[in-house]
Protein backbone atom coordinates (compact mmCIF):
# COMPACT_ATOMS: atom_id res chain seq x y z
CA UNK A 1 0.00 0.00 0.00
CA UNK A 2 2.97 2.53 1.06
CA UNK A 3 4.37 2.17 -2.52
CA UNK A 4 1.44 2.67 -4.28
CA UNK A 5 0.36 5.90 -2.61
CA UNK A 6 4.39 7.19 -3.31
CA UNK A 7 3.50 6.04 -6.87
CA UNK A 8 0.40 7.85 -7.98
CA UNK A 9 1.81 10.78 -6.20
CA UNK A 10 4.76 10.96 -8.39
CA UNK A 11 2.67 10.08 -11.54
CA UNK A 12 0.59 13.15 -10.22
CA UNK A 13 3.89 15.54 -9.63
CA UNK A 14 5.16 14.70 -12.82
CA UNK A 15 2.48 14.84 -15.39
CA UNK A 16 -0.54 16.63 -14.13
CA UNK A 17 -3.94 15.71 -16.10
CA UNK A 18 -4.71 17.78 -19.01
CA UNK A 19 -1.68 20.24 -18.82
CA UNK A 20 0.71 20.36 -22.22
CA UNK A 21 4.39 20.74 -21.67
CA UNK A 22 5.87 22.09 -24.62
CA UNK A 23 9.13 21.13 -25.36
CA UNK A 24 12.05 23.52 -26.04
CA UNK A 25 12.93 22.38 -29.43
CA UNK A 26 9.06 22.89 -30.68
CA UNK A 27 8.82 26.58 -29.28
CA UNK A 28 11.67 26.94 -31.66
CA UNK A 29 10.69 25.37 -34.73
CA UNK A 30 7.15 27.67 -34.59
CA UNK A 31 9.17 30.80 -34.24
CA UNK A 32 11.03 29.86 -37.37
CA UNK A 33 7.40 28.89 -39.03
CA UNK A 34 6.13 32.52 -38.18
CA UNK A 35 8.69 34.18 -39.26
CA UNK A 36 9.00 32.84 -42.51
CA UNK A 37 5.08 33.27 -43.39
CA UNK A 38 5.80 36.79 -42.49
CA UNK A 39 8.26 36.95 -45.01
CA UNK A 40 6.34 34.93 -47.69
CA UNK A 41 3.42 37.40 -47.13
CA UNK A 42 5.69 40.33 -47.24
CA UNK A 43 7.04 39.43 -50.86
CA UNK A 44 3.52 38.24 -51.82
CA UNK A 45 2.07 41.65 -51.57
CA UNK A 46 5.12 43.67 -52.36
CA UNK A 47 4.45 42.16 -55.71
CA UNK A 48 0.88 42.71 -55.29
CA UNK A 49 1.44 46.60 -54.84
CA UNK A 50 4.35 46.83 -58.04
CA UNK A 51 1.66 45.02 -60.46
CA UNK A 52 -1.59 47.30 -59.19
CA UNK A 53 1.66 50.34 -59.79
CA UNK A 54 2.37 49.24 -63.42
CA UNK A 55 -1.38 48.65 -64.52
CA UNK A 56 -2.74 51.89 -62.62
CA UNK A 57 1.09 54.04 -64.78
CA UNK A 58 0.00 52.30 -68.01
CA UNK A 59 -3.92 53.19 -67.23
CA UNK A 60 -3.13 57.03 -66.07
CA UNK A 61 -4.69 55.90 -62.64
CA UNK A 62 -1.25 57.12 -61.01
CA UNK A 63 -1.90 60.99 -60.74
CA UNK A 64 1.15 63.14 -60.83
CA UNK A 65 0.54 66.78 -59.14
CA UNK A 66 0.87 70.03 -61.39
CA UNK A 67 3.59 70.96 -58.76
CA UNK A 68 5.52 67.38 -59.63
CA UNK A 69 5.30 68.02 -63.40
CA UNK A 70 6.71 71.48 -63.04
CA UNK A 71 9.55 70.36 -61.00
CA UNK A 72 10.49 67.89 -63.59
CA UNK A 73 10.06 69.76 -66.56
CA UNK A 74 12.57 72.66 -65.37
CA UNK A 75 15.06 70.04 -63.99
CA UNK A 76 14.95 68.74 -67.76
CA UNK A 77 14.81 71.56 -69.70
CA UNK A 78 17.93 73.42 -67.41
CA UNK A 79 19.48 70.50 -68.15
CA UNK A 80 19.16 70.89 -72.15
CA UNK A 81 19.65 74.57 -71.62
CA UNK A 82 22.94 73.76 -70.20
CA UNK A 83 24.28 71.15 -72.84
CA UNK A 84 22.87 73.70 -75.28
CA UNK A 85 25.09 76.96 -73.97
CA UNK A 86 28.24 74.15 -73.73
CA UNK A 87 27.35 73.72 -77.64
CA UNK A 88 27.35 77.41 -78.20
CA UNK A 89 30.13 78.21 -76.41
CA UNK A 90 32.17 75.45 -78.56
CA UNK A 91 30.79 76.55 -81.93
CA UNK A 92 31.92 80.18 -81.35
CA UNK A 93 35.36 78.64 -80.15
CA UNK A 94 35.53 76.13 -83.03
CA UNK A 95 35.63 73.07 -81.07
CA UNK A 96 33.08 71.74 -83.63
CA UNK A 97 33.35 68.14 -82.23
CA UNK A 98 32.74 68.58 -78.19
CA UNK A 99 29.84 71.38 -79.54
CA UNK A 100 28.26 68.37 -81.30
CA UNK A 101 28.67 66.44 -78.58
CA UNK A 102 27.06 68.81 -76.17
CA UNK A 103 23.71 69.64 -78.39
CA UNK A 104 22.98 66.17 -79.26
CA UNK A 105 22.84 65.49 -75.39
CA UNK A 106 20.64 68.71 -75.27
CA UNK A 107 18.35 67.12 -78.51
CA UNK A 108 18.23 64.00 -75.98
CA UNK A 109 17.49 65.83 -72.82
CA UNK A 110 14.57 67.66 -74.56
CA UNK A 111 13.88 66.39 -78.05
CA UNK A 112 11.60 69.80 -79.09
CA UNK A 113 14.01 71.86 -78.86
CA UNK A 114 14.52 73.72 -81.86
CA UNK A 115 17.72 75.51 -81.34
CA UNK A 116 19.33 73.15 -80.93
CA UNK A 117 18.62 70.50 -83.91
CA UNK A 118 19.46 74.20 -85.96
CA UNK A 119 22.46 74.80 -84.03
CA UNK A 120 23.93 71.30 -84.21
CA UNK A 121 22.97 71.58 -87.99
CA UNK A 122 25.63 74.43 -88.35
CA UNK A 123 28.39 72.57 -86.05
CA UNK A 124 28.10 69.53 -89.03
CA UNK A 125 27.89 72.24 -91.76
CA UNK A 126 31.53 73.97 -90.71
CA UNK A 127 32.66 70.41 -89.92
CA UNK A 128 31.89 69.49 -93.57
CA UNK A 129 29.38 66.51 -92.39
CA UNK A 130 26.66 68.03 -94.71
CA UNK A 131 24.47 64.85 -94.44
CA UNK A 132 24.45 65.45 -91.00
CA UNK A 133 23.96 69.32 -91.03
CA UNK A 134 20.62 68.02 -93.63
CA UNK A 135 19.16 65.98 -91.77
CA UNK A 136 19.13 68.30 -88.68
CA UNK A 137 17.16 70.92 -90.76
CA UNK A 138 14.72 68.96 -92.71
CA UNK A 139 14.07 67.84 -88.76
CA UNK A 140 13.55 71.56 -87.89
CA UNK A 141 11.80 72.29 -91.15
CA UNK A 142 9.29 69.87 -90.09
CA UNK A 143 9.09 70.77 -86.21
CA UNK A 144 8.51 74.37 -87.62
CA UNK A 145 7.59 75.35 -91.08
CA UNK A 146 7.46 79.10 -90.45
CA UNK A 147 11.22 78.95 -89.31
CA UNK A 148 12.86 81.28 -91.42
CA UNK A 149 16.53 80.24 -89.62
CA UNK A 150 15.90 76.59 -90.43
CA UNK A 151 15.14 77.24 -94.07
CA UNK A 152 17.97 80.35 -94.32
CA UNK A 153 20.68 77.58 -92.91
CA UNK A 154 19.48 74.90 -94.91
CA UNK A 155 19.68 77.55 -98.29
CA UNK A 156 23.18 77.85 -97.09
CA UNK A 157 23.93 74.33 -97.20
CA UNK A 158 22.57 73.86 -100.20
CA UNK A 159 24.84 76.68 -101.39
CA UNK A 160 27.86 75.22 -100.54
CA UNK A 161 26.81 72.08 -101.98
CA UNK A 162 26.30 74.12 -105.57
CA UNK A 163 22.91 73.42 -105.39
CA UNK A 164 21.83 76.99 -106.19
CA UNK A 165 18.33 75.77 -107.31
CA UNK A 166 17.49 74.50 -103.94
CA UNK A 167 19.07 77.17 -102.25
CA UNK A 168 17.11 79.88 -103.93
CA UNK A 169 13.76 78.02 -103.03
CA UNK A 170 14.93 77.71 -99.29
CA UNK A 171 15.85 81.84 -99.01
CA UNK A 172 12.43 82.19 -100.55
CA UNK A 173 11.25 80.53 -97.66
CA UNK A 174 12.68 81.99 -95.84
CA UNK A 175 12.05 85.82 -96.86
CA UNK A 176 7.61 83.90 -96.83
CA UNK A 177 8.43 82.91 -93.27
CA UNK A 178 10.22 85.95 -91.97
CA UNK A 179 7.71 88.19 -93.14
CA UNK A 180 4.84 86.12 -90.83
CA UNK A 181 6.96 85.58 -88.35
CA UNK A 182 10.28 88.08 -87.77
CA UNK A 183 13.21 86.70 -85.50
CA UNK A 184 16.23 88.90 -84.11
CA UNK A 185 18.75 86.60 -85.72
CA UNK A 186 17.71 87.11 -89.25
CA UNK A 187 17.47 90.84 -91.25
CA UNK A 188 15.52 91.52 -94.18
CA UNK A 189 18.41 93.33 -95.56
CA UNK A 190 20.80 90.12 -95.13
CA UNK A 191 18.00 87.65 -96.76
CA UNK A 192 17.93 90.01 -99.46
CA UNK A 193 21.33 90.16 -100.05
CA UNK A 194 21.42 86.21 -100.35
CA UNK A 195 18.67 85.92 -102.76
CA UNK A 196 20.31 88.60 -104.37
CA UNK A 197 23.46 86.34 -104.72
CA UNK A 198 21.94 83.60 -105.67
CA UNK A 199 20.54 84.98 -108.98
CA UNK A 200 23.45 86.57 -109.94
CA UNK A 201 25.07 82.55 -109.60
CA UNK A 202 22.13 81.24 -111.82
CA UNK A 203 22.63 84.30 -114.31
CA UNK A 204 19.32 85.94 -113.80
CA UNK A 205 21.01 89.41 -113.42
CA UNK A 206 17.66 91.41 -113.94
CA UNK A 207 16.19 89.60 -110.30
CA UNK A 208 19.60 90.12 -108.60
CA UNK A 209 19.84 93.96 -108.84
CA UNK A 210 16.54 93.67 -108.01
CA UNK A 211 17.59 92.07 -104.74
CA UNK A 212 20.45 94.07 -103.92
CA UNK A 213 18.23 96.91 -104.62
CA UNK A 214 15.97 95.81 -101.67
CA UNK A 215 19.16 95.22 -99.94
CA UNK A 216 20.15 98.44 -99.94
CA UNK A 217 17.05 99.94 -99.14
CA UNK A 218 16.48 98.54 -95.98
CA UNK A 219 17.30 100.57 -92.67
CA UNK A 220 18.33 97.81 -90.43
CA UNK A 221 21.61 96.17 -90.27
CA UNK A 222 25.19 97.27 -91.51
CA UNK A 223 25.97 97.39 -95.60
CA UNK A 224 28.64 95.37 -97.10
CA UNK A 225 30.72 96.38 -99.24
CA UNK A 226 29.78 92.75 -101.32
CA UNK A 227 26.34 93.64 -102.21
CA UNK A 228 27.73 96.60 -104.52
CA UNK A 229 30.27 94.99 -106.11
CA UNK A 230 28.25 91.78 -107.13
CA UNK A 231 25.07 93.72 -108.40
CA UNK A 232 28.04 95.61 -110.08
CA UNK A 233 29.00 92.42 -111.93
CA UNK A 234 25.38 92.13 -112.55
CA UNK A 235 25.16 95.56 -114.02
CA UNK A 236 29.06 94.54 -116.22
CA UNK A 237 26.64 91.23 -117.84
CA UNK A 238 23.62 93.54 -118.86
CA UNK A 239 26.32 95.83 -120.61
CA UNK A 240 25.12 98.96 -118.06
CA UNK A 241 29.06 99.80 -117.19
CA UNK A 242 28.19 103.20 -115.68
CA UNK A 243 26.01 102.13 -113.07
CA UNK A 244 28.92 98.89 -112.76
CA UNK A 245 31.42 101.67 -111.92
CA UNK A 246 29.53 104.02 -109.79
CA UNK A 247 28.86 100.35 -107.54
CA UNK A 248 32.52 99.59 -107.35
CA UNK A 249 32.87 103.34 -106.23
CA UNK A 250 30.62 102.82 -103.53
CA UNK A 251 32.26 99.50 -102.56
CA UNK A 252 35.28 101.30 -102.16
CA UNK A 253 34.03 103.58 -99.90
CA UNK A 254 32.35 101.23 -97.78
CA UNK A 255 35.54 99.18 -97.76
CA UNK A 256 37.25 102.75 -96.55
CA UNK A 257 35.11 103.16 -93.95
CA UNK A 258 35.48 99.49 -92.44
CA UNK A 259 39.31 100.50 -92.62
CA UNK A 260 38.91 102.80 -89.92
CA UNK A 261 37.25 100.70 -87.51
CA UNK A 262 38.99 97.71 -88.39
CA UNK A 263 41.03 96.23 -84.89
CA UNK A 264 42.70 93.95 -86.56
CA UNK A 265 45.85 93.19 -89.68
CA UNK A 266 44.41 90.70 -90.90
CA UNK A 267 40.76 92.62 -91.07
CA UNK A 268 42.66 95.51 -92.49
CA UNK A 269 44.47 93.31 -94.79
CA UNK A 270 41.77 91.67 -96.16
CA UNK A 271 39.59 94.89 -96.99
CA UNK A 272 42.48 96.49 -98.87
CA UNK A 273 42.26 93.27 -100.86
CA UNK A 274 39.36 93.66 -101.96
CA UNK A 275 39.52 97.28 -102.55
CA UNK A 276 42.80 96.77 -104.92
CA UNK A 277 40.35 94.08 -106.67
CA UNK A 278 37.41 96.89 -107.15
CA UNK A 279 39.77 99.66 -108.26
CA UNK A 280 41.39 97.11 -110.80
CA UNK A 281 37.81 96.04 -112.24
CA UNK A 282 36.59 99.70 -111.92
CA UNK A 283 39.79 100.54 -114.68
CA UNK A 284 38.52 97.88 -117.01
CA UNK A 285 35.33 99.25 -116.99
CA UNK A 286 36.52 103.02 -117.86
CA UNK A 287 38.59 101.50 -120.54
CA UNK A 288 35.41 100.41 -122.06
CA UNK A 289 33.71 103.31 -121.65
CA UNK A 290 36.90 105.35 -123.35
CA UNK A 291 37.82 107.02 -120.25
CA UNK A 292 41.25 106.49 -119.97
CA UNK A 293 41.83 109.15 -117.53
CA UNK A 294 39.62 107.29 -114.97
CA UNK A 295 41.04 104.07 -115.12
CA UNK A 296 44.55 105.13 -114.91
CA UNK A 297 43.96 106.66 -111.86
CA UNK A 298 41.84 103.30 -111.14
CA UNK A 299 45.43 101.22 -111.20
CA UNK A 300 47.64 103.60 -110.04
CA UNK A 301 45.03 103.66 -106.87
CA UNK A 302 45.70 99.32 -107.14
CA UNK A 303 48.78 99.50 -107.44
CA UNK A 304 49.24 101.82 -104.31
CA UNK A 305 47.37 99.19 -101.93
CA UNK A 306 49.42 96.66 -103.40
CA UNK A 307 52.53 98.68 -102.71
CA UNK A 308 51.11 98.43 -99.38
CA UNK A 309 50.50 94.80 -99.35
CA UNK A 310 54.03 93.88 -100.46
CA UNK A 311 52.20 92.08 -103.06
CA UNK A 312 54.92 91.84 -106.03
CA UNK A 313 53.25 89.59 -108.26
CA UNK A 314 50.18 91.99 -108.21
CA UNK A 315 52.57 95.11 -108.42
CA UNK A 316 54.31 93.52 -111.54
CA UNK A 317 50.79 92.83 -113.27
CA UNK A 318 49.59 96.33 -112.50
CA UNK A 319 52.57 98.58 -113.65
CA UNK A 320 52.38 96.36 -117.10
CA UNK A 321 48.37 98.01 -117.80
CA UNK A 322 49.62 100.86 -116.63
CA UNK A 323 52.48 100.95 -118.98
CA UNK A 324 49.80 100.37 -121.72
CA UNK A 325 47.75 103.09 -120.99
CA UNK A 326 48.76 106.65 -122.26
CA UNK A 327 48.88 109.35 -120.25
CA UNK A 328 46.76 112.58 -120.84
Amino acid sequence: MKKTTTKKAKNTAVKPQGVKVKTPERNQNNRSWSASIYFYWFIILFFIAATFYILGRSHNAIKVTPAQNQIVAEETLNTAADFFNNGKKNILTGNLEDAIIDLTAAVNADNNMIDAYLLRGEAYMQNGDWKNAMADFDHAIEMDAKNSIAYYDRSLLNTRMEDYNAALADINNALAAYTTNPNEVLQMRDLYAKRGQLNLWLKNWEGAIADYKNSLARPEGIVTPSVYAERAEAYTALGQYSDAIADYTSAIRVISEQIQGATSTEQKEDLSSRAMTYFEKSAALNLNVGNTAAARSDLESANAIATSLDDTDTMERLQKLLSEIPQQ
